[in-house]
């Protein structure tokens, strides 16, 4: 029975965070982004977040938030949410589930904790600017 599921890869579909100005908080905050870099529209996708670790030797979670998207078009990117400057020192978990034709498709993306800054970036695709990638 095992053997007649196929799990289909996810293909140049990844996570992205990207540090920009805030005029709320007037400084440069991180936002994830979901990055379809595929020739093929998503749909129904789906991003439920979270972050956990240990902080100064104590277990730390944030609550659950959960995104939901109608349509991704090929070779377009869409904005999760803003990655808050507290929980980066913990591991940022994004899972995605959407669908491509009939096919359903899932994957977790994890940025290790205090992998989200500067020295860790480089040219987002299709964005064109310098941030952090998770494949």
């Amino acid at each position: 029975m095992k053997a007649d599921i196929t799990i289909p890869e996810v293909e140049n579909v990844f996570i992205a965070a990207v540090q920009e100005w805030s005029d709320d908080f007037m400084e440069k905050v991180w936002y994830a982004y979901l990055v379809n870099d595929s020739d093929f529209t998503i749909e129904s996708a789906m991003v439920v977040s979270k972050a956990f670790g240990t902080i100064d030797g104590e277990m730390k979670k944030t609550s659950v938030l959960r995104h939901a998207f109608v349509e991704v078009p090929a070779v377009s990117v869409v904005k999760i949410e803003m990655v808050e400057k507290s929980v980066l020192a913990l591991n940022n978990e994004f899972m995605l589930t959407f669908f491509i034709g009939n096919t359903l498709y899932d994957k977790k993306f994890i940025f290790k904790a205090n992998s989200i800054n500067e020295n860790n970036t480089e040219e987002v695709p299709i964005l064109f600017v310098d941030g952090v990638i998770v494949r």
